[in-house]
């Protein structure tokens, strides 16, 4: 069957990957916030109607991937209302649109919308209680698609790393170059996620619901398999790149203080993807060695 996707967001880290993936199976649009803000109803309507004309002369299934956030997550501790605005009412405003039009809608969130203060993996169904002005937009954002009378999915997913863009992986990378020893907080534990594999993962669920399989399940979560801390990545993309992991020390949040507090505990179960039927992405360490061997 044949998709064709509209992806706000598109130049992003997870919004290039899910353009990457296009093919004579799948059409992708990703424009980036620049050329659709997901803010403004007009820019929306008439980017879902051009995907809904593009569909039909291609006789594909049209579908939004939701991949535009607000992911500064120190940053919108001081500016919580722009956070909002993409976060939370761009996704309303799209969530409205997609519904009007019939087109299903795939909205990506975040481990963020939990407070991180157990130990066991959250649960898709699991209640929300955000600690920071990033998970509380987030969490908002959640509220407006699965509320909006769309047929859409929440996708949540954690620690996402990839080739485009900046993430904690390239961080390190560069770290590693000018300093001869780093330290990097142990205490906050979560499942690094390679882009690329989130964005095959969310391709098969679009596939899933253009031939109408769609997960009864409307939260979902999606993560790389497994778990680790900060400084347990840290080591591991040392080890990647051929550098002594030993270089990598240890700390604690609370020596290391940031305007945003974090989750100490962000693990999410995958349960709900294998329930709905879907493959689990691997282990976040053999993503990790494909990342660097691509």
């Amino acid at each position: 069957m044949r998709l064709a996707l509209l992806v706000p967001g598109g130049s992003g880290q997870l919004g290039r990957d899910l353009a990457a993936l296009a093919g004579p199976e799948l059409e992708v649009v990703a424009p980036a916030s620049a050329e659709l803000d997901v803010r403004s109803a007009g820019s929306v309507v008439v980017a879902v109607d051009a995907l809904v004309s593009r569909a039909a002369a291609s006789g594909a299934v049209p579908i939004v991937v939701n991949a535009s956030a607000y992911t500064s997550v120190d940053a919108a501790e001081a500016d919580e209302v722009r956070a909002f605005a993409v976060n939370a009412d761009g996704p309303r405003v799209l969530a409205a649109v997609c519904s009007s039009r019939r087109v299903p809608l795939v909205h990506v969130s975040t481990d963020y919308v939990f407070p991180g203060d157990g130990s066991s993996p959250y649960e898709a169904t699991d209640a929300l209680r955000p600690l920071g002005a990033y998970g509380r937009t987030k969490a908002a954002g959640e509220d407006a698609v699965l509320g909006s009378g769309a047929s859409a999915w929440v996708v949540r997913t954690s620690w996402v790393y990839g080739k485009h863009g900046a993430n904690f992986v390239k961080t390190i990378q560069r770290l590693e170059g000018e300093r001869e020893q780093l330290t990097v907080v142990d205490d906050q534990v979560g499942s690094p996620t390679w882009a690329a594999d989130l964005a095959g993962g969310l391709v098969e669920l679009a596939r899933r619901i253009a031939a109408g399989e769609g997960p009864e399940s409307r939260v979902l979560h999606c993560t790389g398999a497994g778990e680790t801390s900060w400084w347990g990545f840290a080591r591991a993309i040392f080890e990647e790149i051929g550098a002594d992991p030993e270089r990598v020390g240890a700390c604690t949040t609370e020596e290391f203080p940031r305007p945003a507090p974090r989750p100490k505990y962000s693990v999410l179960s995958n349960a709900s993807w294998r329930a709905a039927g879907l493959k689990p992405l691997r282990n976040w360490r053999e993503a990790l060695s494909a990342y660097f061997a691509e």
